[in-house]
Formats: C-alpha cells, structure tokens, sequence
C-alpha cells in the first residue's frame, strides 16, 4: 500500500469517528451526548463531506437551517433538547456559508446549494448589520457594545468570500457583501488595535492568513513574526502563547494556513507532528499538556476526550495538503 494510500485509511477512520457521533436529527455534538455550537457543527459537516460523507453532512447542514432564528442568526449552544446558551455569536452565524460552498465544491449539487441560499442570504445579512463604522464585526450581535473579536472577524472574512462566490454561483447580487468585504479587510489589516486583545491565542495569530485578508509576502512575515512564540517543536501549536498547551485544532489550522501561501514543508512537518494526539479509533485528543518545552511520554492529555470539530480540523488539514481537493479550493476562493 502506498503512503498516499495510508494517509487517505487514515482520514477514512477519522471521518468515520466523527459520523458515529452524529445524532439521527443530524445535529453534530462535540462528545457523544454533549453540547452542540454552529460553527463546530459546520466544521464537521465539512469533513464529513472531505471524507465522501455527503448524505451525512447535508443533514447536519439542514439541522442548522431547521434551527435558524427569525433575524438569520443561531444561538451558541445546543444539547439535544434544546437552547443551553443564547448568546449570539455573529462568527457562528455566518460560517454556515463557508460549509455550503464546500458542499457545492465537493458534490457539484446546485439544487441543495438554492435550498439554502434563503439561510445563507438572512445569515450574512444579519451578520453584515453587525458591521462597525471602522469594519470589525461585533462578535456579539445581542450585546454590539461588547466590542469586535480578530479571529472572530478573521473567520467572517471567509464566510462573506464563499457567500459572496455562492450568490455569484446562484446569479444574485448582493453588493453591500462586497463593501462589507472589503470594510472587514481594511479593519483587519490596518486597524487592528481596534479589536480586543487576545493577542495571547494563536488563532489571533494565523487567522487573519487563514481567513484570507493576509496574503504573499504579508501574511509570510506574519507568520514568521508568531512562530517561535506558538509553535512547539515537535509537537504543535500552543492554545495560548503562556500556557504549556498544544492542540491538534491550532496545529493543523495552522497547517491550511500555511498551505494556502505555499508554504508546503512547514505545512507537512506540522501536520506529522500532530498525529501523537491520534486516538486508535481515529478521533483525535484535543491536545496535550506538557512541561519544559519538550514531550514527556505518555504525557497528560489535557482533556479526556476527542470532539468531532477537533478531528475535523484534522481531516481538513489534510484535504488542504493535497492541494486539489474541495477543501483546498475553499480556502484559496477568490470573488469578483
């Protein structure tokens, strides 16, 4: 068997882990049993669809448009009986649209695409009104006077491009997108002070690449600039630049970052490093603690389980690396 062939087995076992925990109303928990949120959900159904799981991750994504709000948004968190957190997180909201293009880009299924145009249109429109004079996005449209979020407004970056490309794909214009597009990159890059400090986690860090505002020499000197403050040499990616925490979801979204500037053997030596926190079921533990900068066998896992959203992150990773799948056209999608 070839190493191409293993590395795919390998993905197979880690989609499958993340199906099993899938509930027959198609809702995505972390753990079995266990809370649900929007975003993670949507990260799941995209390896769902990474791993050819597409009848899995339509019905995640129609559990989302079930569970749409009258305004477009959705509340944080949800258990299998319903609300448990209602805040609204304009982040969560509007990455419904970064999974329906990745759908559309792994089956080719416009006409599921038009059913969920009308979800995706309310989702961006109210996570548009959210808008600051400035450009960030409040990261909490219930409470605005709570200020923006970097990664927050990072990660909307990327669901106004791939709504932005499904409107396009779907012959609508919505033209205030494109100025909201360009007000959020504009805040991102050159206003970042405006944004609260959470300068201490790493996604602070890459996502503004990930998210597509940085790119070219720019989005490599900001990389290079963070790298010895979050990166672990073998083993990851700190959580949070002073805590002895690296994760598989940090690590490896760092990996699609650094792909998508073409930065492919940090990229790949990344993604070899993460596969320590590799269950034998193929889910992955969240992450690991760790002391004095280097690995103590067995190590302390620093939680005691493997969330779905966390080995999605690893599944997509991995589709990113191959460098033509759905998922690496996602995450280098350009609009008019």
């Amino acid at each position: 068997m070839t190493a191409e062939a293993v590395a795919q087995l390998a993905v197979t076992h880690t989609v499958d882990a993340i199906a099993s925990v899938q509930e027959a109303s198609g809702r995505i928990p972390w753990v079995p049993g266990g809370k649900a949120d929007p975003w993670n959900m949507v990260e799941a159904a995209m390896a769902l669809d990474a791993g050819g799981r597409h009848a899995d991750a339509r019905r995640a994504l129609q559990w989302l448009v079930d569970q749409q709000l009258p305004h477009g948004g959705w509340y944080s968190y949800y258990s299998s009986d319903g609300v448990i957190d209602r805040t609204l997180d304009t982040n969560i909201s509007s990455y419904i649209a970064v999974g329906a293009w990745q759908h559309f880009l792994a089956t080719g299924d416009e006409e599921f695409l038009n059913l969920l145009w009308p979800t995706i249109d309310r989702a961006i429109d109210h996570v548009v009104s959210q808008q600051f004079a400035w450009g960030g996005i409040a990261w909490r449209a219930d409470d605005p006077a709570d200020g923006a979020l970097l990664t927050g407004s990072s990660s909307v970056h990327l669901s106004l491009r791939c709504a932005i490309a499904i409107a396009e794909r779907l012959g609508h214009t919505r033209a205030e997108w494109d100025v909201a597009l360009v007000l959020l990159a504009d805040a991102i890059t050159t206003r970042p002070h405006e944004f609260l400090d959470k300068s201490r986690w790493a996604m602070d860090w890459y996502y503004p690449v990930l998210g597509g505002v940085l790119t070219g020499a720019q989005a490599r000197a900001r990389i290079d600039a963070g790298w010895s403050e979050f990166v672990v040499d073998g083993l990851g990616v700190r959580c949070v630049s002073d805590r002895p925490w690296v994760t598989a979801a940090e690590t490896c979204e760092l990996v699609m970052a650094l792909t998508v500037i073409g930065d492919h053997e940090r990229a790949a030596e990344l993604f070899s490093w993460v596969q320590f926190l590799r269950h034998e079921d193929g889910s992955y533990w969240c992450g690991m603690n760790f002391e004095g900068e280097r690995f103590e066998a067995p190590g302390q896992y620093f939680t005691a389980d493997q969330p779905t959203w966390n080995s999605a992150a690893v599944v997509l990773a991995a589709h990113v690396l191959s460098g033509d799948s759905p998922t690496a056209q996602l995450f280098t999608v350009r609009t008019a």
